[in-house]
């Protein structure tokens, strides 16, 4: 695990603190210090305000490299900093201070967590295979960020059964205060993987002041992989 952050005490506390858990971690001060090492990294602790260059800069350069986990650690707290972090692919972000049991809990979480078998899906248009944990879209393979393709599974998984914000927040991020805004960014940014038109939603619905509902969007039963689908248009 890699732990980005200019503050000395800070960094050496986070890494004796995951070590005490059994997780082994590095820490650097710069941008140019944590390049080389990002490709071996199974998780990213990245604050914002780094000597050389901001934290979104890097988290939108790792994105175009890697799915691995992202996690901002940073002091910036406000709403518009934690949404563009969470809308660039970042998996959660945690305001300074925080708590060291807080974050060993978020970064075990999303180290080790184990997702229940997951039916296959296909309807034509959606091809989810828990099996292989491949994904694709009208049939182009998709390449979903960790915490898509968990909400993905979820939804599959869940499919016809009304999932609160709460449930989902228990079973996506394992912490079942996550914000309603780190809720929201993840939806809309699904909605942009799957949906023929993301403003006009047919898998994801909203059930207003509910939760959500995944369906087909003939609300039919999905057959097999590779099953016909006559109801789905290719034109």
């Amino acid at each position: 695990m890699l732990c980005i952050d200019d503050e000395l005490e800070l960094g050496a506390a986070i890494v004796e603190y995951l070590a005490a858990s059994g997780i082994g971690a590095t820490h650097v001060t710069t941008i140019d210090d944590a390049r080389p090492l990002i490709q071996h990294a199974r998780l990213v602790l990245l604050d914002i305000n780094l000597p050389d260059g901001t934290g979104f800069t890097l988290c939108r350069e790792i994105r175009e490299q890697a799915d691995i986990p992202i996690i901002f650690i940073s002091a910036r707290g406000s709403d518009d900093d934690q949404i563009l972090g969470l809308t660039i692919g970042a998996d959660d972000y945690l305001v300074k201070p925080f708590s060291l049991g807080l974050l060993t809990a978020k970064v075990k979480r999303m180290l080790d967590r184990e997702q229940p078998p997951t039916a296959a899906f296909d309807d034509g248009w959606l091809r989810v295979d828990p099996a292989s944990g491949r994904t694709w879209i009208n049939g182009t393979e998709a390449q979903l960020q960790t915490l898509e393709d968990r909400l993905l599974q979820l939804f599959v998984r869940e499919r016809g059964r009304l999932i609160t914000k709460q449930d989902l927040a228990e079973e996506v991020w394992g912490d079942p205060f996550t914000s309603d805004g780190s809720v929201n960014v993840l939806i809309r940014r699904l909605r942009m993987r799957i949906e023929r038109d993301p403003n006009a939603p047919r898998y994801i619905r909203t059930v207003w002041g509910r939760g959500y509902l995944f369906e087909s969007p003939d609300a039919s039963a999905p057959g097999p992989l590779n099953a016909p689908a006559p109801h789905a248009s290719r034109s």
